[in-house]
C-alpha cells in the first residue's frame, strides 16, 4: 500500500515535511527511543543489584529496532491492543538464555513512551534551532544590505508612511530572536524523563526506586523530574505553544511575502529554480510556491495548536482518552514546522528586493502619505491641531478632485504663505522621510550580534 497521509504520500511528502524530522518521528525511531529506555532502565537496575548483570548486558544488546521481529509486534498489537507491550514482548524475544524476563521490570508503559517521546522532541529540536539559526543569519544580512532601501510602510492594509526594508526585516529578526530565547528557557523544562511506576508512587521500582530513576535518566542525558509528571502535561502543552508561536510568526511572514510579490506591488521575488513551473496552463507565470506552501502548512499547524491545551485535562493519575492525543499532535507540530522553516529558509538564502519598484510604489499617492510630514512643518507656523486641520483640509481636496497633494497645497494661501515651492518638493520626497530607520537597524544588529540565533 502506498502512502496515505500528505506525510507519507511520496509526491506531498516534501511539501508537509522534511525528511530529517520524518525520521525522527518514523516507527522505527519511536519503536527505538522505547528500548534505549528500557536499556538504560536496565543498566541503572544492574548497577543497584537489582536485576543481574549479565541480564543488563543482554536487554542493552538487543535493544535495537534490527533485532526486533516486526511481524512479531504487529500480531502482537492486533491481540493485545496495547501500544508497548507487543515491542517489550518482541524484546524480551530477542533475548537469549531467558534473560529478556528482566525487561521493563517494575516500570510501567508511561514511562517508557513518555521518556521516549522526550528524547524524539530533543532530537527534533535541533533541528529547529539549526533552522532557526541559518534563517536568522539570513535575515541579519537582508537588514544591513538593505537598511537605507526605502519602501513604503503599510498599515491597515493601506500606504502609510516611508520605512526601509532593512527596518522591516530586523523586526521580524528581532521576533526570531524571542523564539530562540524561549526554546532554551523550554529546554530546562522539557528534557526530563520519568521512572514512577503505574500510579506515579515508585511502588514497584524497590527502596532504591529514586536512584534507579535518576540513573537511568542520567543514562539517557535526561534531567530528573522533582516527582511524577504522568498527569501534568504543562512541558507538552509549553513545547507545542512555543512551536506555534514560532510557527505564527513565519505564517505572518510568508504570507506578507506574497503579497509583495503581487504584479501590483512587485517588490520582492523568492528564487525561481531552472526547470520550476508556476503553472500547468500560464507558461509566464513564476509563482511564489514556496512562500505559498509555507503559508499552507503553517494554517493547518494551527489546528493542532487549538486543541493542544486539551491534553493537561488528564483523569485522576493517567487518562489515555487525553493522553494519547500527545501522539499525533505534537509529532505533526514538529514535522510542519519543519517545513515552513524550510520554505523559509530557501526563501531567504536569495530573495530578490527589488529596490526600483520600491521607489515606484512610494510615489502612487501623488505624495498624500507624505501628509505628516507637511504637517510637522506647518506645525512650526501655526500649531499642531491646526496645521492638522490644514493638511487634512488638502489632503481630502485634492483626494477627492484628483489632483496632486503639490496642487493642493501650493494653492492653499496658508501653506503657501509659509512654503515655497522647493519647500513642499523636499518634503515629499519620500525616499527622505524613513525616520531612523538605519540607524535603528544599525543599533539593533549591534545588540543582537552576540545572541545565541546568530553564534
Amino acid at each position: 500500500m502506498t502512502g496515505i497521509s500528505v506525510f507519507d504520500h511520496r509526491l506531498l511528502a516534501d511539501s508537509w515535511s522534511t525528511p530529517a524530522m520524518r525520521a525522527i518521528f518514523s516507527e522505527e525511531n519511536r519503536i527505538q527511543k522505547w528500548l534505549d529506555v528500557e536499556a538504560a532502565l536496565a543498566k541503572a537496575q544492574a548497577k543497584l543489584k537489582i536485576i543481574p548483570e549479565d541480564a543488563a548486558e543482554e536487554i542493552a544488546k538487543k535493544a535495537h529496532y534490527e533485532f526486533m521481529d516486526m511481524d512479531f509486534i504487529y500480531a502482537e498489537f492486533k491481540k493485545t491492543k496495547h501500544p508497548l507491550v507487543p515491542t517489550v514482548r518482541g524484546l524480551e524475544k530477542a533475548c537469549e538464555n531467558g534473560l529478556g524476563e528482566f525487561v521493563h521490570f517494575g516500570v510501567t508503559t508511561q514511562d517508557i513512551i513518555d521518556t521516549g517521546l522526550v528524547l524524539q522532541f530533543k532530537e527534533a529540536m535541533q533541528i529547529i534551532k539549526s533552522e532557526l539559526k541559518a534563517i536568522a543569519k539570513d535575515l541579519a544580512k537582508l537588514a544591513k544590505t538593505h537598511k537605507n532601501t526605502p519602501m513604503m510602510g503599510r498599515t491597515l492594509a493601506l500606504q502609510a508612511l516611508p520605512i526601509t526594508f532593512g527596518h522591516k526585516v530586523a523586526i521580524w529578526l528581532s521576533e526570531l530572536n524571542r523564539h530562540y530565547d524561549r526554546i532554551m528557557e523550554l529546554e530546562k523544562r522539557l528534557y526530563v524523563g520519568l521512572i514512577v511506576g503505574a500510579v506515579g508512587t515508585k511502588a514497584s521500582l524497590s527502596d532504591e526506586c529514586n536512584e534507579v530513576e535518576k540513573l537511568t535518566l542520567e543514562n539517557l542525558d535526561l534531567n530528573v523530574p522533582d516527582i511524577s509528571w504522568q498527569p501534568a502535561r504543562d512541558r507538552f502543552i509549553e513545547l507545542g505553544y512555543v512551536l506555534g508561536n514560532i510557527n505564527a510568526t513565519f505564517n505572518k511572514i510568508a504570507h506578507q511575502l506574497l503579497i509583495l510579490t503581487h504584479n501590483e506591488i512587485d517588490e520582492i521575488a523568492e528564487p525561481f529554480g531552472k526547470g520550476q513551473v508556476g503553472s500547468s496552463t500560464m507558461p509566464h507565470k513564476r509563482n511564489p510556491a514556496v512562500s505559498e506552501n509555507a503559508v499552507t502548512v503553517s494554517n493547518a499547524l494551527r489546528a493542532n495548536i487549538a486543541i493542544l491545551s486539551d491534553i493537561e485535562r488528564h483523569e485522576h493519575e493517567r487518562d489515555g482518552q487525553v493522553w494519547k492525543m500527545e501522539w499525533k499532535l505534537l509529532p505533526e507540530i514538529f514535522l510542519m514546522l519543519s517545513v515552513v522553516l524550510a520554505n523559509m529558509k530557501f526563501v531567504f538564502s536569495d530573495l530578490e528586493v527589488k529596490k526600483d519598484k520600491m521607489l515606484k510604489n512610494l510615489n502612487i499617492l501623488d505624495g498624500f502619505v507624505l501628509a505628516e510630514r507637511v504637517m510637522f512643518a506647518l506645525s512650526d507656523h501655526y500649531g499642531k491641531q491646526h496645521a492638522h486641520e490644514i493638511v487634512y483640509e488638502n489632503a481630502m481636496r485634492g483626494i477627492e478632485g484628483h489632483k496632486t497633494f503639490k496642487e493642493v497645497l501650493l494653492s492653499d494661501e496658508r501653506v503657501s504663505k509659509v512654503l515655497n515651492e522647493k519647500d513642499i518638493d523636499a518634503l515629499l520626497d519620500a525616499t527622505t522621510y524613513v525616520g531612523y530607520a538605519p540607524k535603528l537597524v544599525d543599533e539593533f544588529l549591534e545588540k543582537i550580534a552576540s545572541s545565541e540565533i546568530l553564534k
